[in-house]
């Protein structure tokens, strides 16, 4: 086996993805069969600089190319060879956030993440105008934000991308964006498969006044489909990517997208009536949509596949950060008695302890936001514990708690997606951290959903992988293969996985933890106002 790797890897006939995740960049090289044979990662972390939530342009470059190093150092440990040559190549992130450039290609502002909730104003001004729901981290808020506060820099814009445009533009020279990335920039026309024109021309109309010195279309990245060509590696972009200086130039390279849509094609999740939870530093679910919501919902976004398929995302800003913090402190207290703990392990044991505890977490309430949550409404957060005087306070009710209130936001909106609008969904997949341990969070998650979930076997290797079938169809699409038969005739035929259903003590739990919750935000808003 390793030998027949050898050789494609030897004739350029592998394909990589890497995706900008959060706190982890990974690399994932695979083979012909679309097997993954070898990755490369590289961690870092967002950090909060004059109150705005950012990495920096050497935190970017710098990681991108230490990933890339590992999975060189990966291919030559495993195979003996230096990888030299690619067959397709194609780059994710987190969508959404705010990267806009001058004509010299500089950047204006510090990048400002998904995670940012600073753009409320322009939310409730946009909304409205398009009839359409303008979540606060999507980069057309961000601008519209920049516009009412009279940012210096407007005026100045040339170019609009985000961090996955952004990587894919200095390594290809093309300034695009695959349509799931583009879908949560600016509203998608799933007919013409480009901005929604008649939008458009109400943002310009709106923000004429201003005389920002452009029109909106001119500044936005081209819309490109799955499948399309997005350009080739240029020299400049090889020598970035690879310092070593190995890596040939004129690879092709597919349509940048987002982490939404790389995990929508890792879980097979991009036809009709199915959806994708995923579950990390933050969570979202994508429902693939029969049809047009009946009304705007501001906890529910409206993206697409990387297809153009229209799809019910929701999204939440926190997810796994809190209790991460919580099994951190576990891990410092057995160190404190000397007992040395293998985190992966620590992990699982405290998970599935959750799986003993009262179904509605016998009167223990927790919030893990980290930062703002705007689908409960809130600009900024603050992980938050409480318990009533006669609560079961136990370690099971406390990781139940903390686990339910990681996907607890979550649940608000997909309630409204399921019981309000009345949504089908035939089929979940789950993927993301918050899965590694078996069985926890799927019970907890089909809980919330009420509906079955299933981990695919491949779950494991996410969005980075995700990526690259995306880049393997590009090259090997047949004449008039859709994505959803190509993903599900080449890429999923024969797999496995592990489906859990809903247990109805578990759905009534959960239903009266987040009646709780719903009642005691009050308490959480009160903590972001006192606690500065």
């Amino acid at each position: 086996m390793s030998e027949t790797v050898k050789k494609t890897i030897q004739d350029g006939r592998a394909v990589l993805g890497i995706e900008f995740g959060s706190t982890r960049i990974k690399a994932v090289l695979t083979d012909e069969t679309h097997q993954p044979v070898a990755m490369g990662t590289w961690d870092w972390e967002n950090r909060l600089e004059n109150n705005i939530w950012t990495y920096s342009l050497e935190d970017i470059w710098k990681g991108l190319q230490g990933c890339y190093k590992s999975l060189g150092e990966d291919v030559e440990e495993k195979y003996g060879v230096a990888l030299t040559n690619l067959a397709a190549l194609g780059f994710s992130g987190m969508m959404h956030g705010y990267m806009p450039f001058d004509r010299a290609g500089e950047l204006l502002v510090s990048f400002r993440t998904w995670r940012n909730t600073m753009t409320a104003e322009a939310c409730e001004k946009l909304t409205p105008v398009f009839n359409f729901n303008i979540p606060q981290r999507w980069s057309i808020a961000h601008l519209y934000q920049a516009i009412l506060n009279k940012e210096e820099h407007v005026k100045d814009i040339d170019f609009l991308t985000t961090l996955a445009g952004y990587v894919h533009w200095k390594l290809s020279g093309e300034k695009v964006l695959g349509i799931g990335e583009a879908s949560g920039m600016f509203p998608i026309d799933s007919e013409s498969m480009d901005y929604d024109a008649g939008m458009i021309g109400q943002f310009d109309e709106l923000t004429a006044g201003e005389n920002p010195g452009w029109k909106l279309k001119g500044i936005l990245p081209k819309v490109l489909c799955a499948g399309e060509k997005a350009g080739v590696l240029t020299q400049e972009g090889a020598k970035l990517l690879d310092v070593s200086g190995r890596l040939q130039a004129g690879i092709p390279m597919c349509p940048p997208e987002g982490d939404a849509g790389t995990g929508m094609t890792a879980t097979n999740s991009v036809r009709m009536r199915t959806g994708n939870i995923s579950a990390g530093t933050s969570i979202f679910s994508m429902v693939v949509t029969e049809k047009a919501l009946s009304k705007v919902h501001e906890e529910i976004d409206m993206v697409t596949t990387p297809d153009g398929s229209p799809v019910a995302m929701v999204h939440c800003n926190n997810c796994t950060s809190d209790l991460n913090a919580w099994v951190n402190l576990f891990d410092e207290f057995a160190g404190k008695l000397g007992v040395k703990t293998d985190k992966n392990e620590l992990y699982g044991m405290l998970y599935r302890e959750a799986l003993n505890a009262d179904t509605d977490c016998g009167g223990l309430m927790a919030y893990n936001y980290f930062s703002g949550e705007p689908v409960t409404g809130l600009n900024e957060g603050r992980p938050l514990f409480a318990r009533t005087p006669d609560a079961r306070f136990t370690l099971a009710n406390f990781m139940r708690s903390h686990l339910y209130s990681a996907m607890a936001a979550l649940k608000i909106g997909n309630d409204i997606l399921l019981k309000e609008e009345k949504v089908k969904v035939d089929s979940l997949m789950g993927h993301g951290g918050l899965f590694k341990t078996p069985v926890v969070g799927q019970q907890l998650m089909a809980a919330a959903f009420d509906s079955p979930v299933t981990v695919m076997d491949t779950a494991s290797e996410g969005g980075a992988w995700g990526m690259a079938v995306l880049a393997a169809y590009m090259v090997e699409k047949a004449e008039g293969e859709t994505l959803p038969d190509y993903l599900s005739d080449r890429i999923f035929a024969g797999q496995t996985g592990t489906t859990i259903a809903p247990k109805a003590e578990d759905v009534a739990g959960f239903d009266a933890f987040i009646r709780k919750y719903k009642s005691t935000l009050p308490a959480e808003k009160a903590a972001v106002e006192g606690l500065r």
